[in-house]
Formats: structure tokens, sequence, C-alpha cells
């Protein structure tokens, strides 16, 4: 008799367990994010402790990104907010800027020695190289959560794909991007709810 078959793994949906939690994984989420923050953080928030999926993942990142300040920073003040109102959302800043800027501040004092070197120069240069992968790697690794957006994939795709034109060959500010591909995919997001909720209504 041959075993059954497992079923699906569902995603197990967690939360902070405290403000003490929220603040700590905050602070190790900060620390490891030298350069590579989106890789760290996907990592870090849908990965190992849960408390995204990755269709929250890329839509809250879409806000954050949108917003002004840090994408990481805005982020934690999202989920901390959501969690546990305004104190969550201090904490949750406080673990991302109090260690880091202590170690940042660290970092300057002893690079400063050394800052005209050659070999730094080249570390600098091969760590943007190697930054630059681990956000392209990512960035694919979230293609599957478009399969469940409201637009639909070929939205997404041909969204994405306008994007890195404007930005990368074009050189659009990014306001202007924002603004207009932004914009014009947020009518198109509206419109597709629009039609669920009479669906259903139906």
């Amino acid at each position: 008799m041959s075993a059954p078959s497992a079923g699906p793994v569902s995603f197990v949906h967690g939360q902070p367990q405290s403000l003490g939690d929220l603040f700590w994984s905050f602070t190790w989420l900060a620390l490891q994010g030298f350069g590579g923050v989106l890789t760290v953080v996907q990592r870090e928030l849908v990965d190992r402790k849960k408390w995204l999926t990755r269709e929250e993942f890329v839509e809250d990142w879409a806000v954050a990104q949108i917003l002004p300040g840090p994408n990481v920073v805005n982020l934690s003040l999202m989920l901390g907010d959501r969690y546990f109102g305004l104190r969550g959302a201090l904490v949750a800043l406080a673990g991302m800027l109090v260690f880091p800027l202590l170690a940042v501040l660290l970092l300057a004092v002893l690079f400063a020695g050394v800052s005209s070197a050659a070999a730094a120069q080249g570390a600098l240069r091969g760590m943007g190289a190697v930054v630059a992968g681990l956000i392209v790697a990512t960035g694919l690794k979230l293609i599957p959560a478009l399969k469940k957006n409201v637009m639909g994939v070929p939205v997404c795709a041909v969204l994405a794909g306008l994007t890195f034109i404007a930005i990368a060959l074009i050189r659009i500010p990014l306001v202007w991007v924002l603004l207009g591909l932004g914009g014009s995919g947020s009518v198109w997001a509206w419109h597709q709810l629009g039609r669920i909720r009479v669906a259903v209504e139906k």
C-alpha cells in the first residue's frame, strides 16, 4: 500500500510576539542590510519570520517605495503600526536605527583612514556588483507572487518592462515614472477590483 501523498504546504502566518521581538527583529534585519537590503528584508520577513506572504510583501514594499524616506524604514513603520499601533511603529523604527547608526558611525571612522587606498576602492566596486546580483535574484524570486495580482501577469510584466526602460535606459526622473506608470497601474488595479466586486455581488 502506497503512503498517502502530502497535500500542499500552506503558509502559516506569523507575527511578532512582543514589542521586544519587533525591536530585535528589525535590529537584526538592519544590521544585515549592507546595500542589498531588499534581499535581506524578503528573506527575514517572508521566509524566516513569516510575518508576510510573498504577495503581501510585494504590495507592502510597493507602498513603502513610493513614500518619502528609505523603503525599509517605511516598511518597519507600517508593520509596527499594524501589530502594535503607534508604539509598535516607534519600536520598529528604533530597531531599524539605534544599533545600525552606531555601527555606521564606527565604520565611517575606520573607513576614513583607508578610503583612498586602491584595495578599498576595489572592495567597494566588488560589493556593488554583488549587491546588484542580490537585488536581481530577489526580484526573480518574487515574480511568482504576481500570479495572484489583481492586475494580471501580462499587465504587471508590461509595467515592469516600461519602468526598467524609463529609469535605466531613458533615465526619466523617478517621480515622473511613479506618477505616470504607477498612476496607470493604480487606475487599472482599481478598475479590476471593481469588476471583481460586481462579479461577486451577482
